[in-house]
């Protein structure tokens, strides 16, 4: 699913209603009845809606879907902090169109409702521009100091679709409704809490539309990754599916090679061995003995494994440490190694010490930092945008895909386009998540993925198993082995 920026959507829509032909309004009423659609499928008609009203366009969709569910037996009231003569011709519209039942209350009234109301923000739409304004700068700041549920339509009021944004000037939504695709501003760190949980409600734009293959960013969704997935094929053996080399682990951080073997091992690859420190023999063939081991004598990574050649990809990092021989032994894996490697904690903190040795990473491998190892890796940054940028150059001067940890992890390509993830939460922000990851991503390129198809893949699917597992065992409890334990490859 790509992503358009808050011009673009302007442009899509403009689109859409020369294309169809399609009148403005009647593309309100569409993105009314797709909102209305979901609440009728998530919120109790025995909750009372209220309605916060702006004058533009975004405040029409709201009094369009406070019709629609006032008509099919909701409790529905309306607040607008502005005269309607300064409506948009569409909104004043969907005002006229009102049923008399749908009571009217004022900002003060609407500050004071019961617990149990939900409050429906329709405030502002993507046109926002500059600084909030009176009555809104003032309404705002109080609305979030309200205990009940907010819906925000589109994107929470006061959120540019972009950059530069000020949480405290946004409202802080339970649930936003993102109407076709999402914005950037809620796939990112800077204001992406705003949103709460994420929604995003087809409302048919026209996919003609040619900014939907100019964007640079995209969504990856479950019809995405399907398009990416490697069948096998029923007369195939072992040696068909590929071998990853795993080096990790060290004396006192042996779990992160076994995670990090686990995640292979789900991978789909055929076969997993695992570089180890000799004295994590016995809790790797424990936990899992289908993997192969080679052994380091020492009690961390100080000897290369021997037979490089045989393997189609290389993951390393977990539980690396960064102890002088490791390092040293390090760089000689990067002088010998042809395939492509994914790289992962203590190797990108080694790497952020010797950034000499960036162009012996060789090309297509991917990179997998947290948002302090990659701050390690390319500097400080002021702001989202500026961040962004330096990713994108890292990735180019690397030939190699980076993977920004987090929420709606961030996967940015050599040639500069970005993918955010549809999948995973909080409770996966535990020890251990990442080297799941990169074994994951090490078992898929060795399964014959290249390194943007694996990134996209495996973020996808590891983010999927964090949701299967929360729901089994809550976002607390969880922890990294359930995330090995639930990762099924295309399901």
């Amino acid at each position: 699913m790509n992503i358009l920026t808050g011009t673009q959507i302007k442009e899509a829509d403009r689109f859409t209603m020369e294309m169809k032909p399609i009148a403005s309004i009647d593309l309100m009423e569409r993105a009314a009845k797709a909102i209305a659609d979901w609440f009728k499928t998530y919120i109790k008609r025995s909750r009372p809606l209220l309605f916060l009203v702006g004058k533009g366009n975004n405040g029409g969709d709201g009094l369009a879907v406070a019709r629609l569910l006032a008509l099919d037996g909701y409790t529905c009231s309306v607040c607008m902090p502005f005269p309607s003569e300064d409506m948009t011709e569409e909104c004043r519209a969907n005002l006229e169109r009102l049923p008399a039942h749908v009571r009217r209350v004022t900002p003060e009234e609407a500050l004071q409702q019961p617990q149990e109301t939900v409050l429906v923000d329709a405030l502002l739409g993507t046109g926002v521009r500059g600084g909030l304004k009176e009555p809104l700068a003032s309404f705002i700041p109080a609305l979030n100091r309200l205990p009940n549920d907010v819906i925000s339509i589109d994107l929470p009021s006061g959120m540019a679709t972009e950059w530069s944004n000020d949480p405290a000037r946004i409202v802080h939504a339970t649930h936003t409704l993102a109407l076709e695709c999402p914005k950037l501003a809620m796939l990112l760190p800077e204001a992406g809490d705003c949103c709460g949980q994420l929604h995003v409600l087809s409302i048919g734009l026209s996919p003609a539309y040619p900014g939907w293959t100019a964007t640079p960013y995209a969504y990856t969704t479950k019809a995405d990754v399907e398009t990416l997935l490697r069948k096998r094929a029923l007369f195939s053996h072992k040696g068909d599916y590929g071998h990853a080399l795993l080096v990790c682990g060290s004396a006192r951080m042996m779990g992160a090679a076994v995670l990090a073997v686990g995640g292979a091992l789900r991978s789909g690859c055929a076969l997993v061995t695992a570089h180890v420190p000799m004295q994590g023999a016995v809790a790797l063939n424990v936990s899992f003995p289908s993997a192969m081991l080679s052994l380091d004598p020492a009690d961390c990574f100080s000897t290369l494994p021997g037979q490089l050649a045989r393997y189609r990809a290389i993951g390393i990092g977990c539980g690396l440490g960064m102890a002088d021989e490791t390092v040293a032994a390090f760089e000689q894996l990067l002088q010998a190694a042809t395939v492509p490697m994914v790289l992962d904690a203590d190797a990108l903190n080694i790497l952020a010490r010797h950034n000499e040795w960036f162009e012996r990473i060789p090309p297509g491998s991917i990179l997998t930092p947290h948002l302090g190892e990659l701050r390690r890796l390319i500097g400080h940054w002021n702001d989202e945008k500026e961040k962004i940028e330096k990713t994108r150059a890292l990735a180019a001067r690397l030939q190699s895909v980076v993977v920004v940890k987090g929420a709606h992890t961030m996967v940015v390509m050599p040639d500069g386009r970005i993918r955010f993830n549809s999948t995973g939460n909080p409770g996966m922000a535990k020890g251990g998540s990442g080297d799941v990851l990169t074994g994951l991503l090490a078992g898929l390129l060795a399964r014959g993925y290249n390194g943007e198809q694996a990134a996209a893949t495996g973020v996808y699917y590891h983010g999927l198993a964090g949701d299967t597992a929360a729901s089994k065992h809550g976002e607390e409890s969880m922890n990294s082995r359930d995330l090995v334990d639930e990762l099924k490859i295309g399901e």
